[in-house]
């Protein structure tokens, strides 16, 4: 490590009259990096629905909020689990129009710019692959809105979403992607984002980005829709607020709701409850899907447990064996592993659901967490403790109760992010 009087100086390379795209796009920008700084987990689409039909000569745009800001921006799409090859007609990236009321359907016209790829308006996603767009000049600052619309001239079969988007976002007829209201917009969703699975900025030094690996506690069930109050939105605003600079690393929350260790989202659950696509594979099969490819990762966190125990009445066994597995692998990329405790969800669902036996197994699994678990991972976030009703532990402060007794609301969400110890994440 350099010491404190060594000064480090990057140095452009001189730019020949026979250098390249690259070289002068090198030159041009110096020593940058690219960072994640927005993305989503994706499943297949369900069997019922506008996920399983897709979508036909239409167009969808979508709201995001990015967590680090950069000088360049590029946006990744995903046809992972679609059935076929997709057509991509037309794409585009715009700021919001905030004059317009509060829906994020309308866009700033004058910030609308084209995303291209391979230096062409519309391509094709082949089957099971992702599409990344050209490197766009789009100045993008720090927990930013964006509005992303695609248009697809044909039928896409099944799509790939995330189902939870907890923000509004529109559907309507034909090539929308530079109109500027909604009005042309038919039909409004607050379930997904389709086939949109990131966002990269281009930073200078980035000191990389942190992947929340969650179910429906980091997905934000029970926050405030079109408010950006999930757990690790409010984690970006506490990083940008202690280091609001090129040192702050992205957050990319890759949370699924409904989510579990030791389970597909298809397999059914207590109280009757039916499993869809949309809940993901088990979280191994996720690493090399959702975590490993993101741009820039450097920590995961991982957070779950909570549905193996009430859905499938797990052994907490099971789950440390698939917790300890989970570390392994994380670490073995030479990254940073931490892992939060299972939070308290007495009260929710009908019978069944929790029980006192449900609740010892949620207990053993955190005092594991907490002794020799510890000493495997690289921290331990102890959600638990921060979330439960002291005189009652099994169930959740009320004050942080969404009101379904299992998801906190916004001031829980904000409660688990100060939660995180910032030395964990190298600051």
């Amino acid at each position: 490590m350099a010491s404190a009087a060594t000064l480090l100086v990057a140095v452009t390379p001189a730019v020949t009259a026979s250098a390249g795209p690259a070289d002068l796009d090198a030159a041009r920008h110096g020593r940058t990096e690219w960072a994640g700084s927005w993305a989503a987990a994706v499943t297949r689409g369900n069997t019922v629905g506008l996920t399983n039909t897709g979508l036909n000569n239409q167009s969808i745009r979508m709201n995001v909020q990015t967590t680090v800001g950069g000088d360049r921006v590029r946006i990744r799409l995903s046809n992972l689990y679609g059935e076929q090859a997709v057509k991509v007609g037309h794409a585009t990236v715009a700021r919001p129009d905030t004059t317009t009321p509060d829906d994020r359907s309308d866009i700033d016209t004058t910030t609308v710019h084209e995303l291209t790829f391979n230096g062409a308006t519309s391509a094709t996603m082949n089957k099971g692959a992702e599409l990344v767009s050209d490197p766009l000049d789009f100045p993008v600052g720090e927990q930013e809105d964006l509005v992303v619309t695609l248009f697809f001239p044909v039928l896409t079969g099944p799509v790939t979403f995330h189902g939870q988007a907890r923000a509004t976002n529109f559907i309507g007829q034909t090539d929308l992607t530079t109109v500027a209201t909604s009005t042309e917009f038919t039909r409004k969703i607050d379930c997904c984002w389709m086939f949109l699975s990131g966002i990269d900025v281009e930073r200078r030094m980035s000191p990389g980005s942190v992947v929340v690996l969650g179910d429906s506690i980091g997905d934000g069930n029970g926050s405030t829709v079109n408010a950006d109050r999930r757990w690790p939105d409010l984690l970006a605003a506490r990083l940008i607020d202690k280091r609001p600079d090129v040192r702050t690393p992205g957050v990319l929350n890759l949370s699924l709701s409904g989510n579990r260790l030791n389970h597909e989202g298809t397999e059914p659950g207590a109280g009757g409850f039916p499993g869809y696509y949309e809940l993901g594979p088990n979280a191994l099969a996720r690493l090399n899907e959702d975590v490993f490819p993101q741009t820039g990762v450097r920590t995961v966190v991982t957070h779950l447990g909570i549905n193996d125990i009430w859905m499938s009445d797990d052994s907490s066994e099971a789950i440390i064996a698939t917790l300890r597995q989970l570390n392994q692998q994380v670490k073995a990329r030479g990254l940073t592993s931490l892992v939060g405790t299972i939070t308290p969800y007495e009260g929710n669902g009908g019978p069944g659901v929790w029980t006192p036996e449900k609740d010892a197994t949620r207990q053993a699994v955190n005092a594991w967490l907490r002794g020799a678990g510890a000493a495997e991972f690289d921290g331990v976030i102890d959600f638990d403790a921060v979330l439960r009703d002291p005189e009652r532990p099994s169930r959740l402060l009320p004050a942080y109760d969404a009101g379904d007794h299992i998801h906190p609301n916004d001031a829980g969400a904000q409660a688990m992010a100060d939660a995180v110890p910032l030395r964990l994440l190298g600051l």
